[in-house]
């Protein structure tokens, strides 16, 4: 069979079926995507569905770890709270007298404790509560580390000075817990000598060492007041133990939660007897 002669007739035909063909398709992928798209707009969910196929979980995940990560702020790192650890549990010497036995309260020291402690002596004493809290919270601090009843060191500094760090007696014993820095300087040479007896920190640490050595020493809480208030060469006190012993149990009191009066009958000055003069005899022991 012969074949048709070629001629721009044909072509011209042919390219136009072409064009026409094209022109068919590409309308209806425009159509489709246009459908597509408001498909997807009206239902949110077919869209994020074709994401999870087209972006699997684990490369989303890959992308998300190496995004950077935001540091915190300054100021959140300076006002998040240190890591306290926990104090290790006090266990007394078997010859130790009852009262250096911590008890647990006294211990754990807890905020709720002190707070109590700090708002009746300041009522008390008429200390600002600032400074009360601060003294408080030294009492403790140095307790914990000694092993000495936190209550009994705040007795001592009542009954002494009051809870005045300028005290000072005219025998020269100073501050809060009425030390006679001149007898026992060595204690202070750590904290830069004896100009630091009136620093209530020193004085507190110093003054509660020294009870310590001085109820050991006597084998009672009783013996060591005797001792500690310069009376050890005497018959009596003139009832400073006693005195001391009555505002330890109402700090206990205080502690435990317990409403204790703050105003009471004025209290008898403290023995002038010796005013620590036989502090210098022990001292030489």
């Amino acid at each position: 069979m012969a074949s048709q002669p070629f001629t721009w007739s044909s072509v011209s035909k042919t390219a136009r079926g072409l064009l026409t063909t094209m022109q068919h398709t590409l309308t209806f992928f425009g159509v489709s995507a246009l459908a597509m798209m408001a498909l997807l707009y009206l239902r949110p969910e077919l869209a994020h569905e074709a994401s999870q196929l087209l972006a699997p979980p684990h490369k989303q995940a890959q992308v998300v770890a190496r995004a950077p990560v935001q540091a915190p702020a300054l100021s959140a790192l300076m006002s998040a709270p240190a890591p306290t650890p926990a104090p290790a549990p006090a266990v007394p010497a078997p010859d130790e007298p009852p009262i250096l036995a911590l008890d647990e309260k006294a211990t754990k020291a807890n905020r709720k404790q002190q707070e109590f402690v700090t708002t009746w002596l300041s009522k008390r004493y008429r200390v600002a509560g600032d400074a009360a809290n601060m003294l408080v919270s030294t009492a403790y601090s140095t307790a914990r580390e000694i092993k000495l009843d936190p209550l009994l060191i705040l007795a001592v500094m009542a009954i002494e000075s009051g809870l005045n760090p300028f005290a000072e007696s005219p025998v020269g014993a100073q501050g809060l817990m009425q030390v006679m820095s001149k007898i026992h300087h060595e204690k202070f040479q750590e904290m830069g000598g004896t100009k630091a007896a009136l620093n209530p920190v020193a004085n507190i640490r110093v003054g509660s060492l020294i009870l310590k050595e001085y109820v050991k020493r006597g084998g009672s809480v009783e013996a060591g007041l005797k001792t500690y208030v310069g009376a050890a060469a005497f018959e009596t006190d003139q009832g400073y133990g006693s005195r001391v012993m009555n505002e330890y149990q109402k700090l206990k009191l205080v502690a435990s939660g317990k409403k204790v009066p703050t105003f009471t009958s004025p209290v008898a000055p403290k023995p002038v007897m010796a005013e620590k003069a036989s502090q210098e005899q022990i001292a030489g022991l």
